[in-house]
C-alpha cells in the first residue's frame, strides 16, 4: 500500500514509472468507449471512496473515469453529509470505517492537517486530490502533457510558470526537483513561493528562477503554465490582489520571448489571469491537458494499489 499525497515524498523512479505506465494506457485505449474497462480490469472489485471539501469539476469526474476504467467502482461524498462534518465524529474513526467499506480514499481538501490525521489512520492508501499547499495529481498528469506533446522529457525543457504561489506551483515545484528541469517563475514580490518551499529545493540542491517581470520569467520558455489568481476560497483582500497582477495577465505578446513552439497550459477554471486569444489560442492546450487527467490519475491508483508494472 502507497499513499500519494506529495510529490516531495515520492520517489522520482516511482513518478516515473506512473507516467511510463498512463502512456501505454493512453495509447491502448483509441478504440474503447468511456467507460469500457481495459484490458484485464486491474481494478476490478475494488472501491474508490471520494470526499470532497471543495468544489471540484475536473478532479471528481477524472477519478471517476479513472477507476471506472480500471473496472472498479467510486462512492463521491460530500463532508456536510458525514458525521464527521456534522456530527463530531473523528477522522480516527471515520478512516477506520472508511478503511472496512472502501478500498482507497481521494480527499480534496482545504486543511493539509486533515490529510495528515487520515494518512495516521486509514488502512488503505490516500490521495490527494488537492490541498492548501499541494496538488500533485494535477502536476504529474501536466508533466505528461508536456512530453506527449514536445515528444521529449521535461528535463530538456524549459518551464515557465506565471502568477500567483499556490498549491499548484508548489507542486510544480517539488516536480521540478524530482524530474530536473529548469524552472522560471513570474509573479509580484509579494506574491513569491514561501520560504519553507525553497528551502526545501536548497536542500535537495536544486534550483528554482524567481523573477518579477513576466518577460523574464518567459524568456526562452518551452511551456508556459499558470493559473486562477483569485481562487474561490481565497482570503485576502482581491482587488488588491488582482492590482498587484495586473501586468502579469497573459497576453499573446508574451510570446515574443519563449521559444517559436511554446505551449500554453492551465489547469483551470481560468479567471483574469490570461487573454482570451492565449487561452484559446493555438499555443493552447488546456483541453487535452484536462483529458490526461484520466489517464495519469488511473496509473496513480494502481500505484497505490500495488498493481503498478
Amino acid at each position: 500500500m502507497k499513499h500519494f499525497i506529495n510529490l516531495k515524498d515520492i520517489p522520482s523512479r516511482d513518478l516515473r514509472k506512473i507516467i511510463v505506465d498512463a502512456k501505454k494506457r493512453k495509447k491502448k485505449r483509441k478504440k474503447l468507449n468511456t467507460l469500457e474497462p481495459d484490458k484485464g480490469s486491474p481494478l476490478k472489485g475494488k472501491m474508490l471512496v471520494q470526499m470532497f471539501e471543495k468544489a471540484s469539476s475536473r478532479t471528481r469526474i477524472s477519478f471517476y473515469l479513472a477507476i471506472k476504467q480500471l473496472g472498479g467502482g467510486t462512492l463521491t461524498l460530500r463532508s456536510n453529509e458525514l458525521h464527521l462534518g456534522q456530527g463530531g465524529e473523528t477522522i480516527a474513526d471515520t478512516a477506520k470505517i472508511l478503511s472496512t467499506y472502501g478500498d482507497g480514499f481521494m480527499l480534496r481538501t482545504d486543511d493539509d492537517k486533515k490529510i495528515e490525521d487520515f494518512q495516521k489512520h486509514l488502512k488503505i492508501p490516500i490521495i490527494n486530490g488537492l490541498s492548501p499547499s499541494s496538488h500533485p495529481t494535477q502536476v504529474l498528469s501536466d508533466i505528461f502533457t508536456v512530453e506527449e506533446i514536445k515528444k521529449k522529457p521535461i528535463s530538456k525543457l524549459k518551464i515557465c510558470w506565471i502568477g500567483d504561489s499556490n498549491n499548484v506551483l508548489d507542486s510544480l515545484i517539488a516536480a521540478s526537483v524530482k524530474f530536473s528541469f529548469r524552472l522560471s517563475i513570474g509573479c509580484p514580490k509579494k506574491f513569491a513561493p514561501g520560504k519553507k518551499v525553497k528551502d526545501w529545493v536548497i536542500k535537495n540542491k536544486k534550483k528554482i528562477f524567481i523573477y518579477h517581470d513576466p518577460k523574464k520569467a518567459a524568456m526562452d520558455a518551452d511551456v508556459i503554465f499558470s493559473d486562477k489568481v483569485i481562487s474561490l476560497n481565497d482570503k485576502v483582500n482581491k482587488k488588491r490582489k488582482k492590482q498587484h497582477f495586473q501586468k502579469f495577465k497573459i497576453k499573446k505578446e508574451i510570446f515574443n520571448y519563449t521559444k517559436k513552439n511554446c505551449i500554453f497550459l492551465h489547469c483551470l477554471p481560468r479567471g483574469d489571469e490570461v487573454e482570451e486569444s492565449v487561452f484559446l489560442g493555438k499555443n493552447s492546450h488546456v483541453w487535452q491537458q484536462a483529458l490526461n487527467r484520466v489517464h495519469v490519475q488511473k496509473s496513480i491508483l494502481l500505484y497505490c494499489f500495488g498493481k503498478l508494472r
